[in-house]
């Protein structure tokens, strides 16, 4: 119970933080940040003096185990960025109707639909870190190719880069939860699941806000609203900038699994 009730404390404040004040972050965003921190790490101390915690915390010292949930977090901020920014950058500097800006954001969920069963099949033959590793470089291709699109070529470019990101993303959930799961054994799998399901929220969470916010201070406090062309390409572009870091990040991750946990093959 006590597990619980730390737990519930840490993500409502967390959540709290990033989504109060609507475009400040001021001193009661602050608290509630250190709050949220504070109750993680009290989460962690209690469980791992619990005989029956609700989180083993052994769980947390698997490095290929925590390296999945972070990297889901890091791919699902970036996920939410483009359902933050995309719309922007569609009516305001490419100058779409919300009617058809609505039909070209459907390409990125779309692709994402059409790559899982392919991405299932890739795990079966080629394993899930190598579909791991595919799935965030196609992600880090996306974003970055995002970040310097210039607005003359339209939404082909923006939906070639859109479809990119999201095929990758979905390659990537696919083939990380496979290689966390089956990673522990059965008793553990339902924890683990939730677990991902927990790191996922959380990137959503810090994505619509987080991201949003370096939109927002990229494109100016009235750029948007003026539907000024030029300053929002200009915050879309250093948004995905920092979306490429981020995938950029969990890509190195992914490489640094892939290499520890794969067989080395000797040479002929």
């Amino acid at each position: 119970m006590l597990g619980s009730a730390l737990l519930a404390i840490a993500l409502a404040t967390y959540a709290l933080s990033m989504t109060l004040g609507r475009d400040s972050f001021g001193a009661i965003n602050m608290m509630l940040l250190c709050a949220a921190f504070g109750g993680a790490v009290l989460f962690v101390v209690i469980e791992a003096r619990l005989p029956s915690p609700l989180v083993r915390p052994a769980l947390f010292r698997d490095r290929n185990i925590s390296t999945g949930f972070a990297m889901s977090a890091l791919v699902t901020t970036v996920a939410m960025t483009t359902l933050v920014v995309g719309p922007f950058y569609l009516t305001g500097a490419l100058g779409l109707s919300p009617a058809v800006m609505g039909l070209v954001m459907t390409a990125g969920p779309l692709a994402a639909a059409l790559a899982g069963v392919p991405a299932g099949r890739g795990v079966d033959r080629y394993g899930a870190l190598r579909m791991t590793v595919l799935g965030v470089a196609m992600m880090t291709a996306g974003c970055s190719a995002l970040a310097v699109l210039p607005v003359a070529w339209g939404v082909i470019g923006y939906v070639l880069a859109l479809v990119t990101t999201t095929a990758g993303f979905a390659i990537f959930q696919v083939a990380n939860n496979t290689a966390v799961v089956t990673g522990v054994d059965a008793g553990s799998r339902g924890v683990v699941s939730g677990l991902l399901g927990l790191s996922r929220n959380l990137g959503l969470i810090t994505g619509a806000s987080a991201m949003g916010a370096i939109f927002s201070a990229a494109t100016g406090k009235t750029g948007a609203a003026a539907g000024d062309g030029a300053a929002i390409a200009t915050g879309m572009h250093v948004t995905f900038a920092v979306a490429a870091v981020l995938t950029g990040i969990a890509l190195a991750l992914a490489i640094a699994v892939a290499k520890r946990t794969l067989p080395v093959q000797s040479p002929a």
